[in-house]
């Protein structure tokens, strides 16, 4: 990973909530507060918490008495959480790396984390600190995207970008996001952090767009991609039509349907 896929900074969180949220994070933030509801919470802890996807779906499903704190290392990406109508008074929004924990152990009954393990720098650190916060018999959930190739949208963003730039591609979208699939990989890191009691479930989902043009903006201007591709001096509208193109050509012109594809994780012991 390197240093530009953390930055989520500028009109990112803006775009990234906007547009991205409702297009692949939305519909696994709920199947992920469901599977907390489950477990009637009293406390409960959420790491790399972004723009508030699985927060607001946390207060939808959890009750009043629940009382749920959200964190994230990028301050601005909170910022934008905790904009949403009906979190302010039921969320504490603080900012937090996810290897270093600012809380006392035993402290959650559940820590859930949507899609932030693939930006951590040491997993097992990560996964370890959530097991130490975790009161006896808590549970620590989170999820991470399959391989690139099962996420329709992603894929052709990632095709399209990367010919624009042959001898230098950027690989943001297969590097991090879709760089941490292998679920071997993911069970032998959750057990080395000291978790014995572990499940993981596979989930597809179909992401949809009311055109090409709304995924091609949300990757390329709404994720750290950006980073990359003004780094390589082509304009931002330029990649942006690029990937437009290929949606296009891939899934058709208007109202677009694809593959998503995520594994869920839940850990005890």
């Amino acid at each position: 990973m390197q240093a530009s896929d953390k930055l989520f900074a500028g009109s990112i969180p803006e775009l990234y909530d906007s547009l991205l949220v409702p297009l692949i994070f939305d519909v696994y933030a709920r199947d992920l507060a469901a599977r907390v509801a489950r477990l009637a919470p009293q406390h409960v802890l959420e790491t790399a918490a972004g723009t508030g996807a699985v927060t607001a779906a946390l207060v939808a499903q959890l009750p009043p008495q629940c009382a749920i704190v959200a964190t994230d290392l990028n301050q601005p990406m909170l910022d934008r959480a905790a904009t949403k109508p009906g979190l302010g008074g039921r969320v504490t929004f603080r900012q937090a790396d996810a290897l270093a924990l600012p809380f006392e152990d035993r402290s959650f009954d559940a820590v859930v984390c949507q899609f932030g393990v693939m930006f951590f720098p040491d997993r097992i650190k990560g996964y370890a600190e959530a097991r130490r916060v975790l009161k006896p018999g808590g549970r620590f959930l989170f999820n991470a995207w399959g391989e690139i190739g099962t996420s329709d949208f992603t894929k052709a963003v990632h095709d399209a970008v990367a010919a624009l730039f042959p001898d230098n591609p950027p690989a943001f979208l297969a590097r991090t996001p879709h760089g941490y699939h292998d679920v071997q990989k993911i069970r032998a890191d959750v057990k080395a952090a000291g978790f014995s009691d572990i499940s993981i479930e596979t989930i597809d989902q179909v992401s949809k767009a009311p055109s090409p043009r709304q995924p091609a903006v949300a990757f390329c201007q709404g994720t750290p991609l950006r980073n990359e591709i003004e780094q390589r001096g082509v304009s931002l509208e330029a990649a942006t039509d690029a990937a437009a193109a290929l949606l296009a050509q891939r899934f058709g012109t208007g109202p677009i349907e694809g593959r998503i594809q995520a594994h869920v994780i839940t850990a005890g012991g």
